[in-house]
């Protein structure tokens, strides 16, 4: 039992009882106030408020000392996380869990970070001390105590010197791509040499092509006539193969293959040791025109302006990369030896090749023919000169990388003042010429007179290529025909995720761009469509170890 004893100036003296209640006369009332009972038991005992005082002050102590030694944790841990300490100390002390400090301080610094105008450097790092990898950056950052706002900054410069990195990465794999795009591969440089020694050992390899009874069937209109310019031998083999099987009527095909000296005893020799089924097919090489001296002036005079145009462009890309050479990788098509090809372009000269033909059908040697081309033959051009395909099968006006703003100059008067901008230039990889109707034209004589034009004006006009001219001289000539007769581009790499079912729907297939069908620098499923026509199982084939 407790009683307290009350005077004026507060409590005076506590006394505890270990008994029950204490009453008067075995069941009288209590005691009065500041009387003390003259029988209290002997187990009571009295305490001062001093007494109370001591452990209070050593609890206070303790919780004092606890105290001390978080905050001061608190305060080494902000120097780690926070630009500043009191704020962060606010945080802890006041309710802020850890997460949510960190993260509100790291918010804070990246938005500092992002909005600083130093490009990421923010004034703390230059290009040349940043860390090479995200573990160098952490270690740096523990090691030197360094607080978050430099974290979030040093983050910045380094990811965005891994963007550098990643891009000065990926223009050289564009450019050592574009080059490999420019070489022959060693198995097609045998083949040509295998062929030439076969031309020059075997006498069947240098028979009669056609033979004599089938001579006739060269000028004969009634036959469906496909002339091919080039020195690529196993190209020329799929474009007549790959023709030849998707025909209905493979017995009307006249093939005219046009090629330089060197390459042509080889190319005799492949088609005269592999004869093709059915179909008529010629060999003719260069030196074995003989053209009027106009002819002769004419070619030599477009050929030695093209090549002009071609190292003009690539002295004007020097001048510009003075640092990195060739630095876009779109500058490199300027280096392929198609653009000073006399082969490429001949074209122009299709009827002085071919005299005695009216109708024919141009294929380039980097097509593959999936359907039968015998309609084009029976096409109405109404009039026109050349039957092309402007779109690619995207739609109509689809024509990307191929509007005449990407073939001219439009800063010219010359050019501006002639062209339609954003007009789309037609595929010329697979067209139908009507050569009685060109030569009621001046579409040659127009060709010579913009290449003279091309080279008074410094080489501005246009960039390098057969087709820019083209374009102009053709202008007004040309009867447009559907796109699913012929597909380009299948060489860039902007057309490698086309679904197969669009492929498979286009008649020719034109691997026009840098990735060429025979190297192995494409996507290998739509080289297939190509690789599928070259025959694995020939001698010559297997021995230069061509793969397809």
């Amino acid at each position: 039992m407790m009683k307290f004893y009350v005077s004026a100036t507060g409590i005076k003296k506590l006394t505890i009882s270990s008994s029950a209640a204490v009453t008067s006369g075995g069941g009288g009332g209590e005691l009065p106030v500041g009387m003390k009972r003259k029988g209290s038991l002997p187990g009571s005992r009295r305490i001062s408020h001093r007494t109370l005082l001591l452990p209070a002050v050593l609890v206070l102590g303790l919780l004092l000392s606890l105290l001390f030694f978080r905050i001061t944790f608190i305060m080494l841990e902000s120097a780690a996380f926070c630009s500043s300490s009191i704020g962060c100390l606010g945080w802890r002390v006041f309710g802020g869990s850890d997460s949510t400090l960190l993260r509100e301080a790291l918010m804070r610094a990246l938005l500092e970070a992002t909005s600083d105008g130093d490009n990421g450097v923010g004034g703390i790092e230059s290009s040349t001390s940043l860390h090479s990898s995200f573990n160098d950056l952490v270690k740096d950052m523990s090691s030197n105590g360094q607080d978050i706002k430099a974290f979030a900054f040093k983050t910045k410069a380094t990811i965005m010197k891994m963007e550098q990195l990643v891009e000065s990465a990926r223009q050289r794999e564009s450019i050592s791509w574009h080059l490999a795009s420019h070489g022959v591969p060693n198995g097609i440089h045998c083949l040509s040499l295998k062929l030439a020694e076969e031309y020059a050992e075997n006498a069947a390899a240098r028979s009669r092509l056609p033979p004599p009874q089938y001579v006739s069937r060269l000028t004969d209109p009634s036959f469906h006539h496909v002339v091919l310019l080039t020195d690529n031998v196993l190209a020329a083999s799929v474009v007549v193969s790959s023709t030849i099987k998707s025909s209905s009527t493979p017995e009307r095909l006249v093939f005219h293959i046009v090629t330089d000296k060197k390459t042509y005893t080889a190319m005799h020799a492949w088609f005269a040791v592999n004869s093709v089924n059915s179909a008529v097919l010629e060999v003719r090489g260069l030196h074995q025109y003989d053209w009027s001296h106009a002819v002769n002036i004419g070619i030599k005079e477009m050929i030695e302006i093209h090549r002009l145009i071609c190292r003009h462009k690539l002295d004007s890309i020097k001048r510009e990369n003075i640092v990195n050479e060739y630095e876009h990788a779109k500058d490199l098509q300027y280096l392929r030896p198609s653009c000073t090809s006399l082969l490429n372009h001949l074209r122009i000269y299709i009827p002085e090749l071919f005299p005695d033909l009216n109708k024919i059908v141009f294929l380039d040697d980097d097509t593959v023919v999936q359907h039968d081309l015998s309609s084009l033959w029976e096409l109405d051009l109404n009039g026109k000169v050349v039957g092309a395909a402007f779109d690619s099968g995207c739609g109509d006006d689809c024509c990307p990388g191929r509007k005449y703003k990407d073939y001219f100059n439009f800063t010219s008067p010359i050019i501006s003042s002639k062209l339609d901008y954003d007009r789309c230039g037609w595929l010329y990889g697979m067209v139908v010429f009507d050569l009685h109707a060109w030569r009621k034209t001046s579409i040659t004589a127009t060709y010579h007179h913009w290449l003279k034009l091309s080279l008074n004006s410094g080489f501005e006009l246009w960039n390098p290529g057969a087709l820019p001219p083209s374009l102009i001289a053709f202008e007004g000539h040309v009867h447009r025909i559907d796109p699913s007769w012929h597909m380009a581009g299948l060489g860039y790499r902007s057309i490698m995720n086309v679904a197969e079912s669009v492929l498979e729907d286009v008649a020719v297939l034109h691997f026009s761009g840098p990735a060429k069908p025979w190297l192995e620098i494409g996507n290998p499923e739509i080289r297939s469509l190509w690789s599928r026509h070259v025959n694995m199982s020939n001698d010559f084939i297997r021995k230069c170890g061509i793969m397809g």
